[in-house]
């Protein structure tokens, strides 16, 4: 049955590149109603020459790797220099600086092009941006989650859409907020950015670090709750990797399950092995499914055509993700802000 809906997806979907929504969820669908196209590791220079246009492209997730320098106490942005900064983010802090300043930044001044390029796109779509803690945080060092929440909220203030956005006055917890679509409509999340933060490689793969992003983040979450402050958190904890069933309760302990509902994996994990992803739609979790192009049959993860990822992209909406991201900066606008009904 998975193969006929691939087939189907690939041969009828192959013309669509904007997906208009179905009778399954309401006219103005919520932020967890969708499914839309990320691009992977866009701060490098090979994809985009300035952040600007990272920003430019209608992708509706663009990922940021950050490390914690903890001998200059800064957050360095590069895929592999954790103490130094390799990336296209401009310092520039107004519209008019953007496209044409030095570029090699640190994380401060990303979200200072994010907060200039806004000035010029006050409407624009929402957009993620999931952030990779390359070597997690190091609150001993000044450079835990509350310096980061100081950061973002220093930088972007108002259109962060936090935690107690979705917690409002109705819930105690993220899970019973997102189980209850809590979620805004995607129109009313125009001018609005979101952060998830997602555990790194080179945390993951330190012996004496067991103590992750999103473990940290989580604890975070509770604390700030439970000392009235959650209005204070400006980002999503995901739980990363792939996994059938519910993967909170194998990872972590009860006080913090409920504060993760942002979810992110391999795509080919999450398909070719079966998994019920609808579990993930049911409850309303925000989905990310990584490497979309290599999801049986693979397509090009650079430059697809354009009917090979309007084709992805319905396939995928059909498995419930939210979000699916490959490097596809190639693509233009009109094929990067695609979006499909989920489900």
């Amino acid at each position: 049955m998975r193969v006929v809906r691939r087939l189907a997806a690939l041969l009828g979907a192959a013309a669509m590149l904007t997906v208009v929504p179905g009778n399954a969820h309401a006219a103005s669908p919520t932020f967890a109603d969708a499914t839309t196209i990320g691009t992977h590791n866009a701060y490098e220079k090979d994809k985009y020459t300035y952040f600007a246009q990272a920003l430019d492209s209608g992708a509706s997730l663009l990922e940021l790797d950050v490390y914690t320098d903890s001998i200059s106490k800064r957050w360095r942005v590069s895929h592999s220099n954790p103490f130094g900064d390799d990336n296209n983010c401009e310092a520039a802090k107004s519209p008019s600086e953007l496209y044409s300043k030095n570029r090699n930044q640190d994380l401060g001044s990303c979200l200072d092009n994010i907060a200039a390029w806004h000035q010029l796109h006050p409407d624009h779509r929402p957009i993620v941006f999931k952030v990779e803690m390359k070597n997690g945080f190091n609150n001993n060092r000044g450079l835990g989650p509350d310096e980061f929440d100081a950061l973002v909220q220093q930088k972007l203030g108002s259109i962060v859409y936090k935690p107690s956005d979705l917690l409002g006055s109705s819930y105690s917890t993220l899970d019973a907020a997102a189980r209850a679509n809590a979620w805004p409509s995607r129109d009313s999340l125009k001018g609005k950015v979101v952060f998830e933060l997602i555990p790194g490689t080179v945390e993951m793969n330190n012996p004496f670090d067991h103590y992750w992003t999103d473990r940290e983040y989580g604890d975070h979450l509770r604390d700030l709750y439970a000392a009235g402050n959650i209005s204070k958190a400006q980002a999503f904890p995901a739980v990363l990797g792939a996994a059938s069933g519910d993967p909170r309760t194998s990872r972590y302990d009860a006080s913090i399950r409920p504060w993760f509902v942002f979810f992110d994996g391999d795509a080919a994990t999450y398909v070719n092995n079966g998994y019920d992803t609808s579990w993930y739609d049911t409850g309303h979790y925000i989905l990310i499914m990584t490497d979309a192009a290599g999801v049986a049959p693979a397509i090009s993860s650079t430059d697809p055509t354009d009917a090979e990822v309007a084709a992805r992209l319905s396939l995928l909406a059909h498995d419930h993700a939210s979000v699916i991201t490959s490097d596809w900066a190639a693509k233009s606008a009109s094929v990067l802000s695609s979006a499909a009904d989920r489900g």
